[in-house]
């Protein structure tokens, strides 16, 4: 049946107001997958090329995130802390006049990653993931241990990547949407593996910052960013929401 017929606007705009009429009242709640374009077309009498230009200027505008080969969901607000943002050190070093320099210590595919990973990508069952360890200096001082463990099936060519070069926080911004961000931060003494990396002594306090990013329904990334103490402070300024 078609239920877009009483409005006189173009039909790809009808087909876009159906689906913000449907996140506006809450049948369809963030993160919600979308029924499929063929599944679209039946239910609202129209082309496909109209529901995918309607679904294209949504994803476009925010209100959606597609994700090739697993769907189209509804777009969570986008991500904001008020303590931290997501940023790329390499930008951060070389605003200050500093120089930048990355070392990678590991780039890997880990065909059977641990119990423990899989849950925290919550995986239902065994699949690889992608691995690097990499250390960033600020004029030649080893300031920060990037530790991250990222989700093959959102992020093609990982492994295959000169992060040395081009910046990890770069390429999966382009990779891949970011939807959603968990942030934990603690104050961890040094291990002896940190402690060798970042040229300070077992026991030396590090700040270090868990992250953890989705992309729609989909655990994107798994991050560990080990800050030396004595070198490096976390924060942000901001200005908090009037009501």
């Amino acid at each position: 049946m078609d239920v877009l017929s009483d409005s006189a606007s173009p039909l790809y705009e009808k087909v876009k107001d159906f689906v913000l009429g449907n996140i506006g009242s809450g049948k369809w709640a963030r993160n919600t997958r979308l029924p499929s374009e063929n599944e679209l077309v039946s239910a609202l009498g129209v082309s496909r090329m109209t529901v995918h230009r309607a679904l294209r200027e949504l994803t476009s505008e925010g209100h959606l995130r597609r994700i090739q080969g697993v769907g189209t969901f509804v777009a969570p607000p986008k991500p904001q802390s008020t303590l931290i943002e997501i940023s790329n050190i390499a930008t951060e070093i070389r605003g200050r006049g500093s120089r930048h320099r990355a070392e990678v210590v590991v780039l890997e595919r880990i065909e059977r990653p641990t119990p423990q990973l899989l849950l925290a990508f919550e995986f239902a069952s065994a699949r690889p993931v992608d691995h690097s360890v990499i250390i960033h200096f600020e004029n030649d001082l080893p300031v920060q241990l990037e530790e991250r463990y990222v989700n093959p099936a959102l992020v093609a060519g990982y492994v295959d990547q000169d992060f040395r070069t081009t910046a990890t926080y770069e390429y999966l911004q382009n990779a891949t949407p970011l939807t959603e961000v968990e942030h934990l931060i603690s104050a961890r003494p040094a291990g002896a593996q940190e402690a060798r990396l970042l040229h300070i002594q077992p026991g030396d306090s590090c700040l270090v910052l868990d992250r953890k990013t989705w992309s729609g329904p989909l655990v994107a990334t798994v991050n560990i960013f080990t800050y030396v103490g004595s070198r490096y402070t976390l924060g942000s300024r901001y200005r908090p929401n009037s009501r």
